[in-house]
């Protein structure tokens, strides 16, 4: 019998990984998003830690490249808008943000 009759030991695409999907859905990041706006602006202080606010800071511009250009230039304005009404400078335009996969294009 010639190795090339021999069968997989573990059978064809038994040890391929599980497949997930790669593209967020829009109308989740939206609401997400929309929920931490609601937060930062029923607030008259930094609801956030120091250590959260770095986070959204950086998670905030990548996020917002999965939604439609005019949603994600606003959602970003209104996010650096109260950044500085609670003391911490729109510091969210100084992050530098990668291009989505596939687009071809940054959003900043």
């Amino acid at each position: 019998m010639s190795m090339d009759a021999q069968g997989s030991l573990f059978g064809e695409g038994r040890m391929a990984p599980p497949t997930r999907q790669s593209t967020p859905d829009p109308e989740a990041v939206r609401g997400r998003l929309h929920r931490l706006l609601e937060v930062l602006r029923a607030a008259e202080h930094m609801p956030l830690s120091d250590r959260d606010v770095r986070m959204w800071q950086t998670v905030v511009p990548n996020m917002t490249r999965w939604l439609p250009d005019e949603d994600a230039r606003a959602i970003r304005a209104e996010f650096a808008a109260e950044m500085e009404r609670l003391g911490n400078g729109g510091k969210s335009g100084d992050v530098a943000v990668p291009k989505a996969p596939g687009s071809g294009r940054t959003r900043a």
